[in-house]
């Protein structure tokens, strides 16, 4: 890939192999992002965002987490985050408590039912995962995908200012 190809027209700019690549990989993303999140939908009744949210509560466990590192950890205004943890309140998969080291402030944490559907989802969507994320790929390959997938997500995560 020569990352210091000349652009100087349009066809130039659309066949440059770096923003292919790039856009290769967005591409893919988001079809991914609907495949699997319309199958979360459909078989667990729950949104993909809403399935990242509590993937994040059960990495965190024990008293739970605020409302803000919940947006940062999902790059959401604060605001967004509190509108998505009450329509996941509302579905009875997390509930908010005081936060044991701030009397002002509170924690999300899952419930009971937040903890089963985090498994049943979980197990669903690992198997969507090797469908159409895994089997195309060679076998040789994927552990080295994934590695690489990881910097980039680190890589980017850092560069976000973080939430006042």
């Amino acid at each position: 890939m020569d990352e210091n190809a000349e652009i100087s027209t349009p066809r130039d700019a659309a066949n440059n192999a770096l923003i292919l690549a790039f856009g290769r990989l967005q591409g893919a993303a988001n079809r991914l992002e609907y495949i699997l999140g319309r199958a979360l939908e459909v078989e667990c009744g729950i949104s993909h965002l809403m399935f990242e949210v509590l993937l994040i509560l059960g990495r965190a466990g024990e008293p739970g987490l605020s409302m803000r590192a919940i947006a940062q950890e999902q790059v959401l205004t604060t605001g967004g985050a509190t509108r998505l943890v009450d329509r996941m309140e509302a579905a009875g998969l997390v509930e908010r408590i005081e936060d044991p080291g701030d009397r002002r402030g509170r924690l999300v944490r899952l419930t009971p039912l937040g903890s089963e559907t985090t498994v049943a989802a979980s197990r669903m969507h690992m198997e969507n995962i090797r469908r159409y994320f895994l089997a195309p790929l060679p076998a040789e390959e994927r552990d080295r995908f994934a590695e690489n997938l990881r910097v980039l997500s680190h890589s980017a995560r850092d560069v976000l200012p973080k939430l006042p």
